[in-house]
């Protein structure tokens, strides 16, 4: 087990909690979060994009001019890809981009992301994540002692006034355990557990 400093929101120590090694301490594996950054961008394209090909294009079937005699090249239809208004060669549609991950990989990169930051010292724990009137003034405030503005928070369960008070910061993002991903861990500047929250993020990293 290793120990981790528990801070209130004016970042002075009021204890520690333990945690396991491997949550703080995985070796960084750049392959896998490249893996896991890729996955979680190919699993949110829509695939929607689709170009005409020929039989979709609505032209004439007649021939646009003579075969021979005018100088230009040979055409048989309007809806050749070779003129204005006509088809598109080889031109995407829609598809799937998403790919599947095994479980064990995405919890080695949730790992080796957390004990980045945490190496990096950028990883912080507070007692709670609690507003009493859920203003987002209040809120900034609590993070400028920390010297963070782009910060990934995670809590336990979602608190609706903390909820509303991070709302409207552009460069802060609030979430539960389960939505914690590999990409707002990279994507952020420094990431803030709540003491309560470490149980269920050891379990979603597969450590005890």
């Amino acid at each position: 087990m290793a120990k981790v400093d528990v801070l209130d929101w004016k970042k002075k120590k009021t204890g520690d909690v333990e945690v396991p090694e491997k949550l703080v301490n995985e070796e960084l594996r750049k392959d896998v979060l490249h893996t896991l950054v890729r996955w979680q961008l190919a699993c949110r394209r829509a695939g929607t994009h689709d170009t005409k090909n020929r039989g979709d294009v609505r032209a004439s079937s007649i021939k646009p001019y003579k075969q021979k005699g005018t100088g230009n090249a040979r055409q048989g239809s309007r809806a050749s890809m070779l003129l204005r208004g006509g088809s598109v060669a080889h031109g995407p549609h829609p598809r799937d981009y998403s790919f599947n991950v095994n479980k064990k990989v995405k919890q080695l990169g949730l790992r080796s992301a957390i004990s980045y930051l945490n190496n990096e010292g950028r990883m912080f724990v507070v007692s709670d994540m609690t507003s009493k009137d859920g203003k987002t003034k209040e809120l900034a405030k609590r993070l400028d002692g920390f010297g963070l503005t782009k910060v990934l928070m995670i809590d336990e369960n979602r608190d609706a006034m903390f909820d509303r008070a991070s709302r409207n910061l552009p460069k802060a993002r609030y979430n539960s355990v389960e939505g914690l991903n590999v990409y707002d861990l990279l994507k952020y500047d420094a990431v803030i557990f709540s003491q309560g929250s470490l149980g269920k993020v050891a379990e979603k990293c597969g450590v005890e």
